[in-house]
Formats: C-alpha cells, structure tokens, sequence
C-alpha cells in the first residue's frame, strides 16, 4: 500500500489462530539461526515450514538480543528499562509478548508493570505508538529516511500487522501508516538497514546480512493452503 509518498508492503497475522513464534537459536546446535532458509530448515526436522516472517529487535554483533528476550517460555534476555543511546534507547521503547490466544505490542513500563506471562517476547524500540498517540519525538519533516519495518497490535490482541517499508522513510511516516492507516492502537519499531521480509504468498523472500531475533508464523509443511 502507499501512504506519505511512500510504499509498504503489510501483512496480517491473527494471533488467535496463527502459531507465531521468535527463533533464535538452533536448539541441535546452539549456533544462531540469522535467516529464513535455516528457520525453515530446523521447522522441516518436525514437519512445518515458515510462514511469514521478518526480524524481530536489535541486537549485538554476536547476535544475542539488546532487551527482553524470551523464546518458548525460557527468558534469555532481561528487560531493559533505562534510556540509552541509538533508537532502542529512545524512550518510549516496547515489547511484543506473545500469549494463548493474542500477541501485543507494549510500552515498557507498562510491560513491567503488568508482567504478562509471554511465550515468546522481544524488546525493541523506539515505540511507534502508544495508545493511539505518536512516539513525542517524531518530527513530521524528519530527514532521516530508512528502510524500516515493524509492527502493531489491535486492542484485543487478535490483530497482528506487520510492515516494512519499500522505500526510505522517516519515524512519524512510518508510525502514522499503522496509526490512521492501519488503525492500530500500538505499534513498534523493530530495526532498520537490516529489515527482512519472508513472505511465500508474496512469493518474497529477503536476503542479506545474517540477522538476530526473527518473529514468524509456523505452518505444516504440506499445508500448502495454510495462509501467510
């Protein structure tokens, strides 16, 4: 879709039927997994493939999570509440904690807060928005364009969006397309020169430099009906 004078690409995912998962690690190996084709590898030993997908949160250079990371219950990273340098330190940041039934994307403190009991989370920022209110320091004019991608959540937790952009953009662009396009309460940014996109029903499948956390839906493998 295009909004601001630029083009995203956005797929949707129901929280309540997808089985959406971050990967991190090869369990077999302990090695990180960095890309789509070896997600889709370690899936195949059971039997399902990847459905959509994109990275999901900064990272270090080893690939380990900068904040909150919890993949199949196990915590692997703490939750980072303080401000710091670069955009997960902008704050407001977030998390997007996955639960039975609904995934949500939300403010750190409020996060702390609530401590929902997350399947799979991972921190990232900064917030794109928050209660229906833009992250206070976007600037409409901005001229810090990037390829940037993310996600939002509806207030039920059923809706899940993720999106990325085609084209360079900045901040308040990108966070009003989930806003006043997408119509969702709360939204965060995941990352930038690095953004990814796995997308089969697009027939996308996005290359490059080995990334860290990677969020996606899990499909069976011979379901070739089930949807992206």
């Amino acid at each position: 879709m295009d909004h601001a004078g630029s083009t995203f690409t956005v797929c949707e995912v129901d929280a309540a039927q997808s089985d959406l998962r971050l990967f991190l690690r090869d369990p077999e190996t302990g090695q990180p997994l960095g890309s789509f084709d070896n997600v889709d590898r370690m899936l195949a030993r059971s039997g399902h493939r990847l459905g959509v997908a994109m990275n999901a949160g900064m990272y270090h250079p080893d690939r380990r999570p900068v904040g909150l990371y919890i993949e199949d219950g196990r915590k692997i990273a703490g939750l980072v509440e303080t401000a710091g340098p670069g955009n997960f330190g902008l704050l407001p940041n977030g998390v997007f904690c996955i639960r039975k039934g609904r995934a949500d994307v939300m403010e750190t403190r409020r996060f702390a807060r609530e401590r929902p009991a997350c399947r799979h989370a991972t921190q990232s920022g900064p917030m794109l928005v928050i209660d229906g209110a833009l992250h206070p320091r976007f600037l409409r004019e901005s001229d810090s364009r990037f390829i940037r991608n993310g996600l939002g959540s509806s207030e039920d937790g059923r809706r899940v969006v993720l999106a990325i952009s085609e084209t360079p953009v900045n901040f308040h662009d990108f966070a009003t397309l989930f806003r006043d396009v997408l119509d969702l309460p709360q939204a965060l940014y995941l990352d930038g020169n690095i953004s990814r996109l796995h997308a089969p029903g697009l027939n996308r499948h996005d290359g490059g430099f080995p990334m860290g956390p990677i969020l996606g839906t899990v499909v069976p493998a011979d379901d070739q009906t089930a949807p992206d």
